[in-house]
């Protein structure tokens, strides 16, 4: 019988997903847990698996397409086999050539036991049924227990390229995945690698994927045209450019926003962090940054002005006034932007934001970071004081009703008792949807920020 190849929904706010490109062509042979294609959302690339093994017998969605999660995007059944009609597809015309399928017999996957887990019900069946160990799986619920949400993007995003059959196979073998080389997409793992490292067997190691993806690419970019003034490249938009697009104009038209800004002395949170930088490193391993500091000022003002740390509803009738922190730090990439969530920042010590917003900016620049790790933000910051930028206006990260942007410290005059002394000072851009947040509200929020950055002791207290 023919099983359905869906549009996963790897996330608690991923609506639809983009699909970038299939691994596989209708009437290929295609094994449980080998990745038949690559799909976007939310700025994140992920492979999806095949949840069957047999013959893709019809391909419904091709690379550009977006379509809703958990639609149907192909079939996977026996050759020759028709799709009925009852299940909304179109039935596969004509018939695809019957392939000969190994059956050789591998040694049988046991039974995992996940008792003493803290693990939904469904998370458990699920984990079953893919032979995955629950243990592994970092959970998202209260006292960190596994949803099947965490599952299933723990499937998608495992850190090890590796299908989860291969895996368990490695596992009874006692070999080290770490010595065997991948052939699937992207240098994946497949059971195939496995089996040749068990039998000795020396398989011929194919081109990386990432390779032959990068050479059609550069085939498909159209070659640079040239009018009377000079060369014109064209260069073809990814599909994170195109969601950074959609989601910028979305909501620059959608929402009418208004800009504060506040010059910052930092002479004294450069005094505290030179202090404490050194015990922040022997503790953690992690260097404190500027922004670090930034951030703990701004959830602790946040704290105080819920309006600016608020969500708009939909149909504009309701505001959610969130009584905790969920921040977000913009990571600028060669391939574009994302934005990470530092999760229940509020109950964060200096010391502990510090390791989280250096793990979740690691993950972003490696590219591993999962959607619920982009999604519940509350507010967003975007530093471009790097980068020697003196002001910029950043635009809201939406559902977010405000955005920090911060911008590089000078060295300026400014007047201190009636004499002319040089201070550090920073810009900092306050940019708010006026349909949340009043202009007062705004400047409060930035006068209980600038008072916090300017007397930083009082935020380890």
């Amino acid at each position: 019988m023919a099983v359905e190849v869906i549009m996963p929904k790897a996330g608690s706010e991923m609506e639809e997903g983009e699909i970038v490109q299939w691994f596989k062509k209708e009437g290929d042979e295609v094994k449980e847990g080998e990745v038949l294609l690559e799909i976007v959302t939310d700025k994140v690339n992920m492979e999806v698996e095949a949840e069957a093994s047999g013959t893709l017998l019809k391909i419904l969605a091709q690379p550009g397409d977006v379509v809703p999660v958990v639609e149907t995007i192909a079939w996977i059944g026996s050759p020759g086999e028709e799709i009925s009609s009852s299940t909304g597809a179109k039935e596969v015309a004509e018939t695809v050539v019957e392939k000969k399928v190994d059956h050789t017999p591998v040694k049988e996957i046991e039974k995992i036991d996940y008792s003493g887990l803290r693990a939904t019900p469904a998370a458990r069946a699920y984990a079953r049924e893919k032979s995955i160990d629950l243990s592994k799986v970092p959970g998202s619920g209260a006292k960190g227990r596994v949803h099947l949400e965490d599952v299933i993007s723990y499937k998608l995003h495992d850190k090890v390229k590796i299908s989860p059959l291969a895996e368990r196979i490695a596992e009874l073998e006692g070999i080290s995945i770490k010595s065997i080389v991948g052939t699937g997409p992207n240098g994946k793992i497949m059971k195939e690698d496995v089996m040749a490292v068990i039998s000795g067997e020396k398989k011929e190691v194919k081109k990386p994927v990432a390779e032959v993806k990068e050479a059609v690419v550069k085939k498909a970019e159209k070659a640079p045209n040239e009018n009377k003034w000079g060369v014109v490249e064209t260069v073809p938009m990814s599909p994170m450019r195109k969601v950074i697009s959609k989601r910028m104009s979305e909501s620059y038209f959608s929402a009418p926003t208004f800009v504060v800004n506040v010059e910052v002395d930092m002479t004294e949170l450069l005094a505290l962090r030179k202090k404490v930088l050194d015990s922040i490193m022997q503790e953690t391993g992690k260097k404190a940054t500027v922004t670090d500091f930034i951030s703990l000022a701004v959830i602790k003002s946040l704290m105080k002005h819920p309006y600016v740390n608020a969500s708009l509803s939909k149909d504009e009738k309701e505001m959610y006034l969130h009584h905790y922190v969920n921040l977000s730090i913009a990571v600028g990439m060669d391939s574009g932007l994302v934005v990470p969530v530092i999760k229940g920042a509020d109950k964060m010590s200096l010391k502990e934001l510090v390791v989280a917003s250096k793990e979740i900016t690691t993950k972003a620049l490696e590219g591993k970071l999962k959607p619920d790790e982009m999604a519940d933000s509350t507010f967003t910051i975007s530093n471009l004081g790097m980068y020697g930028v003196h002001s910029f206006v950043p635009i809201i990260n939406q559902p977010n009703t405000a955005i920090l942007g911060v911008s590089a410290t000078q060295e300026k005059p400014v007047v201190r008792n009636g004499e002319i002394v040089i201070k550090p000072i920073m810009m900092l851009t306050l940019t708010a949807d006026h349909r949340v947040v009043d202009g007062l509200e705004g400047a409060k929020f930035m006068q209980t920020l600038k008072n916090a950055i300017e007397n930083p002791i009082s935020l380890l207290i």
